[in-house]
């Protein structure tokens, strides 16, 4: 019976000698803000051939309308996205600067 119980003891002792430790866990880089999101969505969607349309942003992101609206404003000021109007629905959308005729 004593044998047993030893085996399982050094079963748990090799068992917790294995574990992880959490010291190893590396500190995370701080998340981007909203801005910088829509910034690298509106870039990755040109480079693949879309456009993005400024509609989408507010629920895709989760911000207002008019939050939407002023980081499309900052985005279009900064000179690296041009904007083009839809022709039938009269939406605006984004792409890269230099990719509007090749979208």
């Amino acid at each position: 019976m004593q044998r047993i119980d030893l085996k399982y003891k050094i079963k748990e002792v090799k068992m917790m000698s294995e574990r992880k430790r959490f010291r190893n866990f590396k500190k995370r880089e701080p998340s981007l803000t909203t801005e910088q999101k829509i910034e690298s969505f509106v870039k990755r969607n040109s480079q693949n051939g879309f456009f993005t349309k400024v509609s989408t942003l507010s629920y895709k992101f989760d911000v207002s309308e008019d939050t939407a609206w002023s980081i499309v404003g900052e985005l279009l000021s900064g000179g690296s996205f041009d904007s083009v109007h839809d022709e039938y629905t009269g939406e605006m959308k984004l792409c890269e600067s230099g990719k509007v005729y090749s979208i």
